[in-house]
C-alpha cells in the first residue's frame, strides 16, 4: 500500500478512502491515500464558490501531479496510482470549505475489457459454428435469400443492423453506414465473413457501398481515405441496387429502407417519367463572373404568373433532376393532388466544383446574384412574379447551409429556406474558435427577419473526432433561431448524408412551409 500517515507541505487532514468523503475548511490540508500501483482512481472535488487546486503529493510534500487548476464549484479528476503518490493536497485560494472524495478506484486485477459479445445473433450463432468445426456455406446461402444488411430486432424501436462482405482478402470499408465514418468491417475468425453491426432505429433508409480491399499505403488522412473510392461499389448481396439500369457496380448504391421508415411524398407509387415542361438555358452572371446552366420545370397546369405559386429554388440542381432525386416527378405528384399549391422549380447548377466550394458557404455576392441577376432574369423567360413570401431557397449539404444564408441575407427577396442536411458547421476563416458555429452566431446578433425556415438533418450525421456535426449544428441553430422568434419546422431522420433521404425531405420540407394545411404566417 502506497499510503502514509503524515505529510509534509499542509496541514493533516482525514485519511482518504472509497465512498468515505471528507472536508475541511483549511487553505491547504493534506489527505493521505492508501492505495495499490496501477489502481484506477476517479474522484470528485467541491469547494463552493472558492477556486482551489488540487495536486497529488509525494510522502515530502512534493508535488507530483496538478489534477485541479483554480476551479470553483464541483469538478471531477482521475489518475492511475503509481509509487511515491502519498496524499492529495487541497489548496483554497480564499476563505471557504470543500468535500473531497474518491468516488471510484480499479485494481489492476479487475482492469480488463468487459467482453460482450456479438451484437448480431445470427454473427455469434456462426461464431459458435466456426468454433465447433463447422463452415460458412449455410449461413451465405441465408444470407443470399434474405439479402444484405442482416436486420434484426432488439425491441419496439430498435433492430441490429449487420453489414456483410464475403471474402477479402485484407480489409473491407463502409460508406453510408449508420455512422459519419468510412467505417471497417471486421473479420469473423479466419473465415470468408466480414462484418459490422449498429443498433439502429426501426424507421431507418439509407443508401451505401462497400469497398473491399482497399489499398493501403503511407500517405495523408486524406489520400488514404481517397483510396477508398477506387474501390467504392454496390454491395453484391443487398437486393436492391440503385439505379438498377447503372453502368457497372462501381456507380451503384445499395439500399435500406425498413418497415418504419417515414414516408416520402410524392413517392408513394414508385417514380413516374415526368409530365410537365423542363427548359434549360445558360444563365451569366456578372456579379460572379461566369456562367451555369439553369433549368426551369413547370409541372402540367401550373401557371408560373399565377398568384399562388411558388417559386422553388434549387441548388445542386442537376442532382435533383436525375433518378437519385427526382424532383420534377415529386412535383408532379404532389401539386397533381393538390396537396401542394402550383409550384414552379427552378435547378440551379454549379460552375464547376471550385466554384461550388466557394459560392454556397455564406458568400454575400452568391446571394445578391441570386436576388439581383436570377430572380429578375426568371421573371423575364418565365412571367413568374416572384413574392418573398412564395419563394423558397432550397438546398442540401452546403446547398442548405447556402438557402438558410442567402435567405437571411436577402429576406425582401427570398421568405422562406428549406435546407436538408445543411453544413451548419461551416465558419469563415478566422471565426474565433469558441465560436465556430457561423450561422446561429450570426441568428442570435441580429433582429428576427421575416424568414420561415425547415431545418432537417440525419440521425446518423453526428459528430465524429471531436467536431461538431451536421446533427448536432443543425439543433443547436433551431434552438437559436426559436429563441429569436423565427417560424422553424424542424425533422430528424433516421438516415445519414444521403440523396435517398434527401428526396423524401425536399417534400415533406415543401408541405411543411406550403401545403394544403399549412398554417399562413403573413
Amino acid at each position: 500500500m502506497m499510503g502514509l500517515n503524515a505529510c509534509a507541505g499542509g496541514t493533516d487532514g482525514s485519511p482518504l478512502a472509497l465512498d468515505a468523503p471528507v472536508s475541511g475548511a483549511d487553505r491547504n490540508a493534506v489527505h493521505t491515500l492508501a492505495l495499490d500501483d496501477g489502481d484506477y482512481v476517479e474522484g470528485t472535488l467541491d469547494s463552493g464558490t472558492e477556486a482551489a487546486e488540487l495536486r497529488l503529493i509525494d510522502k515530502d510534500g512534493r508535488p507530483i501531479r496538478l489534477l485541479l487548476n483554480g476551479t470553483a464549484g464541483r469538478e471531477s479528476f482521475r489518475f492511475v496510482a503509481r509509487p511515491g503518490m502519498a496524499a492529495l493536497r487541497v489548496t483554497l485560494r480564499g476563505s471557504g470549505a470543500y468535500q473531497l472524495a474518491l468516488t471510484r478506484r480499479i485494481p489492476v486485477q479487475d482492469q480488463h475489457p468487459v467482453l460482450q459479445g456479438h451484437l448480431s445473433p445470427a454473427i455469434a450463432a456462426l461464431a459458435g459454428e466456426l468454433k465447433r468445426g463447422g463452415g460458412t456455406g449455410a449461413f451465405w446461402r441465408e444470407v443470399a435469400r434474405r439479402g444484405t444488411p442482416l436486420v434484426e430486432p432488439l425491441g419496439p424501436d430498435r433492430v441490429v443492423m449487420t453489414f456483410l462482405a464475403r471474402g477479402a482478402r485484407h480489409n473491407v470499408r463502409l460508406l453510408g453506414g449508420p455512422t459519419s465514418n468510412h467505417e471497417t468491417l471486421e473479420r469473423l475468425g479466419g473465415s470468408d465473413v466480414w462484418f459490422k453491426s449498429f443498433t439502429v432505429p426501426s424507421s431507418t433508409r439509407l443508401s451505401y457501398q462497400i469497398a473491399p480491399d482497399v489499398p493501403e499505403f503511407p500517405g495523408t488522412c486524406r489520400e488514404c481515405r481517397m483510396a477508398i473510392l477506387a474501390q467504392l461499389q454496390a454491395d453484391p448481396l443487398n437486393h436492391r441496387p440503385w439505379p438498377a439500369d447503372a453502368p457497372d457496380p462501381y456507380n451503384q448504391l445499395s439500399l435500406i429502407e425498413l418497415p418504419g421508415a417515414t414516408p416520402q411524398p410524392g413517392l408513394e407509387d414508385g417514380v413516374a417519367e415526368p409530365a410537365g415542361q423542363l427548359v434549360t438555358e445558360r444563365f451569366a452572371s456578372a456579379l460572379l463572373g461566369n456562367t451555369r446552366e439553369v433549368a426551369v420545370y413547370a409541372p402540367p397546369g401550373v401557371d408560373p404568373a399565377g398568384k399562388d405559386t411558388v417559386l422553388l429554388l434549387l441548388f445542386d440542381g442537376p442532382d435533383y433532376r436525375d433518378r437519385r432525386a427526382p424532383v420534377p416527378a415529386i412535383l408532379d405528384r404532389l401539386t397533381g393532388d393538390g396537396r401542394l399549391p402550383p409550384v414552379l422549380a427552378v435547378f440551379i447548377a454549379n460552375p464547376s466544383a471550385e466554384a461550388r466550394g466557394h459560392e454556397l458557404p455564406g458568400n454575400p455576392a452568391f446571394a445578391a446574384m441570386l436576388a439581383d441577376e436570377l430572380l429578375p432574369w426568371l421573371a423575364e423567360r418565365t412571367g413568374v412574379r416572384p413574392r418573398p413570401d412564395r419563394t423558397v431557397l432550397a438546398g442540401s449539404s452546403y446547398g442548405g447551409l447556402a438557402a438558410v444564408t442567402a435567405a437571411l441575407a436577402r429576406p425582401e427577396r427570398f421568405g422562406n429556406a428549406l435546407s436538408m442536411s445543411g453544413s451548419f458547421w461551416w465558419h469563415p476563416t478566422g471565426t474565433p474558435p469558441e465560436r465556430p458555429e457561423h450561422v446561429a452566431t450570426l441568428v442570435a446578433s441580429r433582429e428576427r427577419l421575416p424568414v420561415r425556415l425547415f431545418l432537417s438533418a440525419g440521425l446518423f450525421e453526428s459528430s465524429i473526432d471531436g467536431e461538431i456535426g451536421i446533427l448536432e449544428s443543425s439543433r443547436h441553430l433551431r434552438d437559436v433561431l426559436e429563441a429569436k422568434g423565427y417560424d422553424v419546422i424542424y425533422r430528424d431522420y433516421a438516415g445519414g448524408h444521403d440523396y435517398f433521404v434527401w428526396r423524401g425531405a425536399l417534400g415533406d420540407g415543401l408541405l411543411a412551409l406550403f401545403g394544403k394545411n399549412t398554417p399562413s404566417t403573413r
